[in-house]
This record gives C-alpha cells, structure tokens and sequence, in this order.
C-alpha cells in the first residue's frame, strides 16, 4: 500500500481519531531537507484528529554551536555531565531549533507552542559523580497538555526541564518522549532518527514484542547500533508503562511516517506492549477482505478462484491472520467426517509478510484445530507449493485416491492435476 492511498489510510482512522501519538525527532533530522515533508506528515495526521505532541533532540546543534563558539560540550545527547557551558549551548540551540520547527509547523497550518510542561530535577551524584546540570523527568503537567491537545494545538517540547525554582537542565530526549507517551496514555511513541530502525548485527528488526528487546538489551546490548540503545531502552520503558506501540523510523525517508502508521508492512521498527497477532474465525463481512487479499494468487493460478457465494456457504471453515486488526494472511479447513479427514485449503500469505513465519502459524493452527475435531488425517493440494508443504510442514506425497469420493470428484473435474500431498495426525 503507498502510504498516500486513501482506501488504505480510511480504515485506520476510527481507531486513530482523538488518540495521542508523541512523535519525538532528532535534532539531525530537523536539519535534514526531508523534514519538511516530515511536517506534513504530521499536518495529514492533524487532519484525520489525530493528537500531536512533537519532541526534539539538539545533540547536531549542540555540537555545531560548540564548534562555532569554541567550546566542547561536556553532554551532547543528555545523559552524561552537563557544564554550565554546555547547558549555555543546550538552551540556545534547543530555543533556536524550536522557533524554526513552530516556523515550520506555522507554515503547514498547523497551531504549535513551546511548553514548559517537562518538571525535572537534578539527576545528581552517580558513581561518585556529580552530573550537575542534566536533569531527569520528575513529573509532566499533563493537564497543561491536555488542555492544549484539546484545542488543537500542537504541544513542542525541547530537551530541556524546569523545576520548581526555575532552574533548567538538559534532559535526554528519548526520555522526555517515554515519559510524555506514558503519563498522556499516547496510543504511539515514535522515534524519528537517521536510521532505519532497530538493527541487530546488521539486520533490521521490523516487529518484536518488548520482552525479546528487554532481552537483547540485557544480555547482548552491542548487537544494537550505539546511536539506537537509548531509543531501544525508553522504547521498553514506554511499553511496560502501558503504551501499546513504539515505532524507530528513518526520518529522512519521504513518506516514511505515514507509512510505517498506515500499513502492515511499514518501513522502520515497531515494538509492541501486547500480542498485535491473532488467528480468527472469517465472518460474512470479511469476505471482501478475503477475495481482495487472495485476488493476485488466483489470477496467477496458485489458488483456486471461489465465488462470494461459495465462500460464504462455507465461511465457517475460513480463518483470518490479522496483524493490528488488518489481515495479511489466510487459511481454511474443510472437514469430511465420514472419512475422519480435513482439508487444508485457501492457504496465502501476503508477500509483504513473506518469510515471516505467518504461513507455519497458520499450518500449525489447522492441525491443533484438526486434532481437536478428531480428524485423523490432513490433506492439501498444491500446484506451485508442494515442496513447502513437505519441507517446511512436514507433509509426503500422496495421491488422488486419498481425497475423500465427494472432493475427488471436484479435483478430477478441475483438471488443474494438483499435487496431493497427506500428513498422518494420528
């Protein structure tokens, strides 16, 4: 799906209207010519009532305006040791990297103010060390947000914090942005970085659930690029706190937002708080959906065509493979209980899923639903994807006599000249 398809964004927008997404940027990424096509991203997002709370990193101003000034920061990304002129450098390049983004955001029609709603306090002596100006979360004033929320307005919030006192401290971004998606109930926390997302050694990881990155993160941490960990330890911290997805995309990518929210495949990492998964039995208003998502593989002849009517004598028999409620995959079971046999059938996976285990799942849940109706024996046939089935799901080779008389009238009549192929389930 291209992320400007209305069909495809359509029917996403009821579960997204009213819901907060924090979407938390790097100062990089601000600078990049890609990010004005980022700002309306985010004013399409705006006009489906979707709530924005925008959060920026200044580690590339820092930087620059150190090197301009003649001064090596002691902190550039917030989590080290904050100097009294580092913290000088920290408020100009957040103050000036805010008035351009509320520039931008006021360009694309879009309402935006700079908040003061991050209360921090010193993140004081670690390890003997006193941290000195870098602050840590205390507490948000999620009120003050809300009420801006609820007027439209776009919240921005720099990477700096404020106490009681008045006093400021250089705050770590990706911090800001999991405290904000937590204490706001955001329904999404994105990370919008110069990469493509969470890799490990090199590969990129598109979903995983938030215990497997707890576990990567305490048991091999250098698997994962230095310039993604900390976005990879807050994504945890956001997910165990109660937000359901944190997404890390590439920022410089055009169109990369909306696509990594308006589709399955998406274009960065997502992590997810829950099970985004599920196998569920088709209703009579899923048949559009099944004939759409099977229509380029029945044209090709891998599958063979059936009409609404057919499917829906039969919907009962029908399974969905839904990722975040949209399906991508399908399967069916017809039984015949005078032969103690069931036919696998209808078997598809959505090649932006491919080689993703989905076609296994669905395999492995025939079978358990099978064995639970007492089927004796499986069938399933197979013109392109026989050596599958009997390397990967452990079917052999069968023949036209063991289809059950009813079905081996259909298959003699199809002269398709299928492959039978047979898998003992007791």
């Amino acid at each position: 799906m291209k992320p400007t398809d209305l069909r495809g964004i359509l029917r996403y927008i009821p579960r997204y209207r009213e819901k907060t997404f924090v979407v938390a940027v790097d100062g990089a990424v601000v600078t990049d010519d890609n990010f004005a096509n980022l700002l309306l991203d985010l004013a399409v997002l705006r006009s489906l009532n979707i709530r924005i709370v925008l959060v920026h990193g200044a580690a590339e101003q820092i930087r620059a305006l150190g090197v301009e000034r003649h001064i090596t920061p002691t902190n550039l990304d917030g989590t080290g040791i904050t100097d009294a002129d580092t913290l000088q450098l920290a408020l100009t390049a957040a103050n000036r990297l805010t008035h351009e983004i509320l520039e931008g955001l006021a360009a694309n029609d879009l309402r935006a103010v700079s908040t003061n709603a991050v209360i921090a306090h010193p993140l004081g002596i670690l390890g003997g060390v006193d941290h000195l100006f870098t602050g840590k979360v205390e507490r948000v004033d999620v009120e003050f947000l809300q009420s801006l929320l609820a007027q439209g307005i776009v919240p921005v919030v720099p990477p700096l914090g404020f106490d009681g006192d008045g006093k400021t401290y250089r705050v770590n971004s990706d911090s800001i942005a999991a405290n904000l998606a937590d204490q706001l109930r955001a329904m999404k926390l994105i990370y919008v970085t110069g990469t493509d997302g969470l890799t490990r050694q090199g590969n990129l990881l598109r979903q995983l659930p938030v215990a497997e990155l707890k576990q990567i993160i305490a048991h091999s941490p250098g698997d994962l690029p230095a310039e993604v960990l900390s976005k990879a330890r807050f994504a945890v911290t956001a997910c165990e706190a109660g937000v359901p997805r944190v997404h890390v995309i590439n920022g410089r990518v055009d169109e990369g937002l909306l696509a990594e929210i308006f589709s399955n495949e998406g274009v960065g990492t997502m992590i997810y708080a829950n099970e985004y998964q599920q196998i569920r039995r088709a209703l009579k208003k899923d048949i559009r959906s099944l004939l759409q998502l099977t229509k380029n593989s029945v044209a090709s002849s891998e599958l063979v065509k059936r009409t609404r009517a057919a499917i829906e004598k039969q919907i009962g028999d029908y399974y969905l493979f839904e990722i975040d409620k949209n399906p991508v995959a399908c399967v069916a079971l017809h039984l015949y209980p005078e032969q103690n046999k069931g036919e696998l059938a209808f078997l598809f996976v959505n090649p932006s899923h491919e080689n993703q285990g989905i076609g296994r799942k669905l395999v492995q849940f025939v079978e358990t639903k099978a064995r639970e109706l007492g089927v004796a024996e499986l069938i399933t046939l197979s013109t392109q994807a026989f050596t599958w089935f009997q390397g990967k799901a452990g079917f052999v080779e069968g023949s036209p006599d063991d289809l059950p008389p009813h079905r081996r009238e259909r298959y003699d009549s199809s002269g398709r000249h299928s492959k039978v192929l047979v898998k003992k389930l007791r």
